[in-house]
């Protein structure tokens, strides 16, 4: 069954896969709109031209705008895995691989759609809800484990100061005086076995946890 969780402003970072960044609260400053989501899947998809599938990784989403107001619906996935690969989602993804996920799932989400048209003002109510999916190439099989972020679901951010900040040097990208981080969801996953069996077996979530980057 498709699982509920509270949406947030996700940004991945790929800074590390173990170190998580400061906790966020439970509750939302700002708007945060309603996040569903199936946990992550394969699929292989046969490509145009290709001789054999390749494989990919998807996460079914469903986003709905409670908040009282209409809000700007910006989503960004990524994933970061214990080696520390970072796979973003939607890049070098074939119109193909969306279809076939669509072909999959018709009868659950019947007006599912691609990211690019999910994008952009979202209205409220249930009604006017939006089902996608953030989708990935896959990663190095060596991976136990590995941690999705995402991004676009709330408007809370944080200005924290930077600790290394160079007084004596003008501020500029490499020497900013603030970082602005936002509230992030993570769900961290295992893949047990090992890198043979890892292949088909399916992650296993851990953990869930509101954080800021």
């Amino acid at each position: 069954m498709i699982r509920r969780g509270i949406i947030l402003f996700v940004a991945l970072v790929g800074v590390t896969a173990v170190v998580a960044g400061p906790r966020a609260g439970l509750v939302a400053k700002t708007w945060e709109l309603d996040f569903e989501f199936y946990d992550p899947q394969r699929i292989e998809v046969k490509l145009l031209g290709d001789s054999t599938p390749t494989t990919f990784w998807y996460v079914v989403y469903r986003v709905t705008n409670r908040t009282g107001q209409d809000v700007t619906f910006t989503p960004s996935f990524r994933i970061i895995t214990d080696k520390l690969e970072t796979v973003v989602a939607g890049d070098g993804i074939s119109p193909e691989v969306y279809d076939a996920i669509a072909a999959r799932h018709k009868r659950e989400f019947p007006f599912f759609a691609t990211p690019s048209k999910v994008t952009g003002k979202l209205m409220q109510g249930g009604v006017n809800a939006r089902t996608s999916a953030a989708v990935f190439t896959t990663f190095d099989t060596k991976a136990a484990g590995f941690r999705v972020f995402a991004s676009g679901l709330s408007g809370d951010i944080e200005r924290l100061p930077n600790p290394a900040f160079k007084t004596n040097e003008p501020e500029s990208e490499k020497n900013k005086r603030f970082f602005l981080l936002r509230r992030t969801l993570e769900l961290d996953y295992d893949l047990p076995g090992d890198p043979e069996t890892r292949k088909y077996v399916k992650p296993i979530r851990r953990n869930r946890q509101w954080v800021l980057r």
